[in-house]
């Protein structure tokens, strides 16, 4: 394989402009524009698309990136690096599953990557308080995302709340978890099961939720189901 040199500086002037630009995009007015023409004007470099596109999921995914990030400064951080990574791949969306899909696992591998440059996802913390419950699956999703347990869900060790994110959110496997997180699939389901019952301890410390008195799913009950 022959050897590439790679001209940092060059790299750093462009990411420099998309940061301008994005300064520039979040200031402006919306102009309503059908998806199509989003992806065509961006093709195009259009600013008027590059706006919208802006404007119209970046709200979305500052939710998603603050579910990883440690606070605010750095969902920001990881939002800004993601669509520049959005404006510079769009030539490789196939119009092959959602647009809005596609721009959301730029954005979570954009967190995972912003993550790993200083953490670990090894960690390993004793549960001392947690109760042993059985959850079902299908009942995480919906309680993980209201306001009050996302709070909850950020006090968790990064290692617990990456793969809670990861797994009962954006809906990956944890045979995929461990090649993103470069960790055994065991210790993605390790992870999980322990996130689940800290986030539990948590809630209940909090009076968000009631310590159930049987083996029941608190999720579910939080839920509404």
């Amino acid at each position: 394989m022959p050897f590439i040199k790679i001209d940092l500086h060059y790299f750093s002037t462009v990411r420099s402009f998309y940061c301008w630009k994005l300064s520039k995009l979040q200031g402006n007015q919306t102009v309503y524009m059908t998806e199509d023409a989003i992806l065509q004007g961006c093709l195009q470099n259009n600013t008027t698309a590059q706006r919208e596109l802006y404007q119209r999921y970046s709200p979305k995914m500052l939710s998603v990136c603050y579910r990883f990030a440690h606070n605010r400064e750095d969902a920001e951080d990881m939002l800004q690096e993601g669509f520049i990574k959005v404006f510079s791949q769009i030539h490789t969306f196939q119009n092959k599953g959602a647009f809005e899909g596609w721009i959301r696992r730029i954005i979570v591998h954009t967190c995972i990557n912003h993550l790993k440059k200083n953490k670990k996802f090894n960690e390993s913390v004793d549960i001392i308080h947690a109760t042993t419950i059985q959850v079902r699956e299908e009942s995480v999703p919906s309680i993980v995302q209201a306001k009050q347990v996302v709070e909850c869900i950020r006090l968790l060790p990064i290692g617990y709340r990456t793969v809670l994110n990861l797994y009962a959110v954006e809906g990956y496997s944890h045979k995929e978890i461990a090649e993103m997180l470069d960790i055994e699939e065991s210790t993605s389901r390790s992870q999980y099961t322990r996130a689940r019952q800290m986030l539990e301890d948590i809630l209940v410390k909090k009076k968000i939720i009631q310590k159930p008195k049987e083996k029941i799913s608190w999720l579910g009950m939080a839920a509404g189901q």
